[in-house]
């Protein structure tokens, strides 16, 4: 079924997505908070608005949709609060809010959406999205995120150690994002968290290694540091739920 989506923060992941939804049949609007970024929205086939959240104003027709994806980075609960008191008075009534896995302490083992967190802005952010009844919320929590122009060997400037080499990896493709929160509204998966990340986990050491060696960065310097903790992050429960497969799956092979 084909849907009229509002992607809130058409940046690195919301424009390619919304240009994929395009692809796929959806009706879409998007946001930028820059006015030069309009005609770039436009000739995309993205139906742009100018949004800033911190300042937000009328959003009433950028919200005559069925589907809201909330792709920004702001950490304001007050300009969230606003936000939601917009999309109750909408039509929007399936919402997909883009958290992060770094809301998870590190205890040396792998996490999964029942672990432990740790107390944030973040989460704060989303139990205004989980809590309110008004529509329905998925919380989509992305490992750090690569592909396009964020490759992983320029994640460091050139003779910057890279600390704790023994941890590991919790990554996620680009492509991998888009795919899944298009699996999440064609299989209308909703009042669910889940996390998403590759199955891989490398050390540290063994994936910038690789990926220093593509900048020609041959010999990366590493820092020890015995009190590191890590997390592994476990995307199993999203994987059954939507019967995903990772396209970057193993990312000593990307």
């Amino acid at each position: 079924m084909k849907a009229k989506v509002s992607v809130l923060g058409c940046g690195w992941l919301g424009k390619p997505l919304a240009i994929e939804m395009i692809k796929n049949g959806h009706s879409v609007k998007g946001s930028t908070t820059t006015k030069e970024k309009i005609s770039e929205l436009k000739a995309s086939g993205i139906e742009p608005h100018l949004i800033d959240i911190g300042q937000i104003g009328n959003i009433s027709e950028f919200l005559k949709s069925s589907v809201l994806v909330v792709a920004i980075t702001s950490k304001s609960v007050d300009a969230y609060k606003d936000l939601i008191k917009k999309i109750e008075a909408s039509e929007i009534r399936k919402v997909i809010y883009i958290s992060s896995t770094s809301v998870y302490r590190s205890e040396n083992k792998t996490v999964t959406e029942d672990s432990r967190l740790t107390p944030s802005v973040l989460l704060e952010i989303e139990e205004l999205f989980k809590q309110n009844g008004n529509f329905e919320c998925t919380i989509l929590r992305f490992a750090g995120l690569f592909g396009e122009d964020r490759k992983p060997g320029r994640f460091f400037k050139p003779n910057m150690p890279i600390k704790n080499p023994d941890g590991f990896v919790n990554l996620i493709h680009q492509d991998d994002c888009i795919q899944i929160i298009n699996k999440i509204i064609s299989t209308n998966c909703w009042q669910i968290t889940l996390n998403a990340c590759a199955d891989s986990h490398p050390t540290r050491k063994d994936f910038y290694t690789k990926e220093l060696a593509k900048t020609g960065n041959s010999s990366p310097e590493f820092k020890t540091d015995s009190s590191y903790k890590y997390k592994i992050v476990s995307s199993k429960k999203l994987k059954t739920r939507l019967n995903y497969e990772f396209k970057h799956n193993d990312l000593m092979k990307f």
